[in-house]
């Protein structure tokens, strides 16, 4: 007798499916274009078709837009791109890079979490990423994967604190911060501590073309 085969990621992508629809409808409501898909594939194929050919696209720092392959792609598509992970920039030329990320015609990155009630929240060490989440100049478009959804703004808040940072962390070299170490926030005061600008986007802003394309996987940090 032949054992049934069963789909074990099944209730996994079905739970994943509701949660996705709850902070979907609650982004709809505060003020976000928002759009679930299933996988990273459909989201690549979502970005691509929010940033026309040859738009001009500002990159602050993301491991999810990376991940997915996306800088690649929009130069494909005749995209100029402005990051400042660029390793070959100098110190001046960074700082020019934050502002010509700002002006880019769409502004493409990711939040550090989601809450079910469609809020953004994100921690920041710089402060030009958040900033320019909220005063882009043109069309913003965040991909967020579902391990980013929470609870609410204190469940985002623990969760950036004490996973997003200390991975993000990692991926700097910084394996002696304070919370590394620990294994969760212990609200350090030393002096390379990247937990520095913390903002809540409760709505999206006035006159911001503001997307928010929650993805079924798990993406960044």
């Amino acid at each position: 007798m032949s054992q049934a085969i069963v789909d074990w990621d099944k209730p996994k992508k079905d739970f994943y499916r509701i949660v996705g629809g709850i902070a979907m409808k609650a982004l709809t409501a505060n003020g976000f274009h928002a759009e679930y898909v299933e996988t990273r594939e459909d989201a690549v194929r979502e970005v691509l078709s929010l940033v026309p050919e040859g738009a001009s696209v500002g990159v602050p720092g993301s491991v999810t837009v990376r991940e997915l392959g996306l800088i690649e792609k929009l130069e494909e598509k005749g995209c100029r791109i402005f990051h400042h992970w660029d390793p070959a920039l100098g110190a001046e030329e960074r700082q020019h890079r934050f502002a010509e990320e700002l002006e880019s015609d769409v502004y493409l990155t990711s939040s550090n979490a989601v809450t079910l009630d469609g809020k953004l929240v994100n921690i920041d060490g710089t402060g030009n990423r958040v900033a320019g989440m909220a005063w882009a100049k043109n069309r913003i478009c965040l991909v967020v994967g579902i391990n980013k959804v929470c609870r609410d703004v204190e469940s985002a808040l623990q969760r950036i604190r004490d996973v997003a940072t200390p991975m993000n962390n990692i991926r700097l070299g910084l394996v002696h911060l304070p919370c590394v170490q620990a294994g969760y926030c212990v609200d350090c005061k030393v002096p390379q501590r990247s937990c520095r600008v913390v903002t809540v986007m409760e709505r999206a802003p006035f006159g911001r073309d503001a997307h928010v394309i929650l993805v079924g996987e798990s993406l960044g940090y």
